[in-house]
């Protein structure tokens, strides 16, 4: 039976990245006119719309259901730093469609040098080579600017995604030191079961498998709160929740 898996797991891998590629060229023309719209955060909101109607078409047929619990705590007039756990290469194509309102994505500036992909990519995120103290600077004003103009920041807390058998790895400083010095509130969100559809230990291989994003109720800063408690804080919330409720 693992065999034929397998097997199948890689003719859906090449079914899964064909629908990736031609419903992305469809919305192309759509995603590059955006950068003439000339204000934030109006031109975030027109692209987003416009990877929901790609997202939407492509986790169709490639028959894999997405499901969403939280959203009730998007209120017009407020937004967040979207902190999420991350299993999975499908973690993004999952949450930036799928959060209400404008936002961003930090994300490494490797994949902006992929063609024609780049127009989407550069489109959702602020970008940030790791490597570079500069860079890593220059996304973090970025970040504090996207939040200023009213839309929501998402930051993977991990950094990478998780390949360990615990339910988090370490988070990172950086959304923690954002949320203190912005005073914007965090929106602890955990992902299910990407990690199913692109597991981590096998090269080229997909399998169609619901996947869940729940938004946790919000964390407010508080007076006098640090970073590294308000870390610590929410990472013990989303690990409760993972322990909890992942099936």
């Amino acid at each position: 039976m693992e065999v034929i898996k397998n097997f199948l797991g890689r003719i859906l891998a090449f079914w899964a990245l064909f629908v990736f590629v031609i419903t992305m060229l469809l919305i192309i023309p759509a995603a590059w006119l955006t950068r003439f719209i000339k204000t934030e955060p109006r031109r975030s909101t027109v692209f987003i719309n416009v990877s929901r109607v790609w997202m939407k078409m492509f986790f169709v047929l490639i028959g894999v259901r997405r499901i969403f619990t939280g959203r009730e705590y998007f209120k017009k007039g407020e937004n967040f730093i979207i902190v999420c756990n991350h299993n999975s290469f499908m973690d993004v194509p999952l949450t930036s469609p799928g959060i209400p309102g404008p936002n961003k994505t930090i994300a490494k500036d490797e994949m902006a040098k992929i063609p024609v992909f780049n127009i989407i990519y550069k489109g959702g995120s602020v970008l940030v080579n790791r490597k570079s103290e500069a860079s890593r600077k220059a996304s973090y004003m970025k970040m504090k600017e996207v939040l200023k103009l009213g839309m929501h920041m998402v930051i993977f807390a991990e950094g990478t995604r998780n390949k360990t058998k615990e339910p988090l790895q370490r988070f990172h400083d950086g959304a923690f030191r954002l949320a203190i010095d912005t005073r914007k509130p965090i929106l602890p969100t955990v992902i299910f079961y990407t990690e199913r559809v692109l597991p981590l230990h096998k090269k080229f291989f997909f399998w169609p498998h619901r996947v869940e994003m729940h938004h946790l109720q919000p964390v407010p800063i508080a007076e006098n709160e640090t970073a590294e408690n308000l870390k610590n804080q929410v990472q013990e919330i989303m690990r409760r929740f993972i322990v909890e409720n992942k099936r």
